[in-house]
């Protein structure tokens, strides 16, 4: 019995220098992760995969979601993802030549709708043998699907891959976003970096008049992100042909830049690369300190509006000065105005946030600059009546505002 116990633990030695030295061969690693089911991880994993390979890199994708790997499906592979093992080591599917993937689903047998009822030591076992036991290439990223909530599997990820990054993915309503605090806090306890929070669901673009429809509301994850001193690195709409590509096990979708969601998606893939690849701690701009920056308490608030003429701007980029209206408390303590700065693709946003803007209240706004503000923490509050900017932020401030249609036809 105890030479039983001994031949286990060297086992397990030899697991963990197997692993170690996989792991070198590896430079980036991303756990991608949620709170609660059904908020699109496992989409948002397979396509930074498709995405990060387009650009050259060499990507593994390894799902390690037991309950519900899906990820075979996505990507239209058929079969067993994951054949026997070849000379000791078993290989993933090459989805393309610079893409590996590996599921799960390989080891389910033929009935891939059977339930899957495993306890945590053969889950944890069944991750590590992913890790050690498969003959990945020399990746430059490892992308990481994992089961929603903070159980076994990515407890057992962040113990096996100390140096792995956390995506965590949410959509905005309040339901989502309190299992993701959840995820926030289970990634802070285990030492792992987050390097973001992604939006998905945020909105559906109405195909007849344009206009955003807001199914689960808006701004949560960016509200969150805020709270919690964290990059939001983009939001995603709701995009038909996302449901209709995922269940042909088609990425197409990647390639077809009318589509907000694949713009939003690229904006958030260079995001990811300039972390990783410049080795830059994810620290959110909202926490970097320039000297236009104004520091202030938690009870106050800093409200931007757009001006000429006196009165609120029709639009946002074209005004002749931005009103400052700092509040505290629910009241007005002070107003300044500012001239704006040169007009140029996204200098208005960084500008507005170095001058430390909450929320913009603004009559009509395109959809990249709202992303924009977003994306540094800054409310958009759109559709403002044409009034004086300290009407508008008492009206904002007694959650009087009437808002209406964006104004702005670009």
């Amino acid at each position: 019995m105890v030479n039983k116990n001994i031949s286990r633990q060297d086992q397990h030695k030899q697991q963990d220098i197997e692993i170690k030295e996989r792991l070198h061969h590896i430079k980036n690693k991303i756990l991608v992760m949620s709170g609660k089911g059904g908020v699109g991880k496992s989409s948002i994993a397979a396509y930074l995969s498709v995405a990060l390979a387009k650009k050259g890199y060499r990507v593994g994708l390894m799902d390690v979601d037991l309950h519900g790997p899906s990820i075979p499906r996505m990507l239209g592979l058929k079969g067993s993802v994951g054949p026997g093992a070849r000379g000791g080591k078993a290989h993933p599917v090459k989805y393309i030549p610079n893409m590996e993937v590996i599921s799960i689903e390989a080891l389910m047998g033929e009935d891939k709708d059977a339930a899957t009822i495993w306890r945590g030591p053969l889950k944890i076992g069944v991750i590590r043998q992913f890790i050690a036991d498969i003959e990945w290439m020399d990746l430059d990223y490892m992308i990481i699907d994992s089961p929603p909530g903070t159980g076994d599997e990515p407890l057992t990820v962040a113990q096996t891959i100390p140096d792995a990054k956390a995506l965590i993915v949410t959509t905005p309503q309040e339901i989502s976003l309190a299992d993701v605090r959840k995820s926030i806090n289970f990634c802070r306890k285990v030492n792992m970096v987050i390097l973001g929070l992604v939006e998905n669901m945020s909105g559906l673009k109405c195909p007849y008049c344009g206009k955003i429809i807001e199914i689960f509301k808006t701004r949560g994850g960016m509200l969150t992100a805020k709270k919690e001193g964290l990059n939001l690195l983009g939001t995603l709409p709701f995009e038909p042909e996302v449901v209709s590509k995922g269940d042909t096990g088609s990425m197409r979708l990647l390639d077809d830049n009318k589509l907000s969601l694949t713009r939003g998606f690229n904006k958030i893939v260079d995001e990811i690369v300039k972390l990783t690849e410049t080795g830059a701690e994810p620290v959110p701009e909202l926490k970097k300190k320039s000297p236009g920056r104004k520091k202030r308490s938690a009870d106050t608030k800093m409200l931007v509006v757009p001006v000429s003429g006196g009165k609120l701007s029709a639009h946002f980029g074209h005004c002749e000065q931005f009103a400052f209206i700092e509040t505290k408390n629910g009241k007005i303590t002070e107003t300044e105005m500012l001239n704006p700065p040169a007009h140029e693709p996204g200098a208005l946003p960084r500008w507005l946030h170095e001058q430390g803007a909450d929320v913009a209240i603004v009559g009509g706004m395109g959809e990249s600059a709202q992303q924009l503000l977003r994306e540094r923490g800054i409310e958009v509050i759109i559709g403002a009546p044409m009034d004086s900017p300290e009407s508008l932020a008492n009206q904002y401030l007694s959650n009087t505002l009437i808002t209406g249609d964006n104004v702005c036809d670009h």
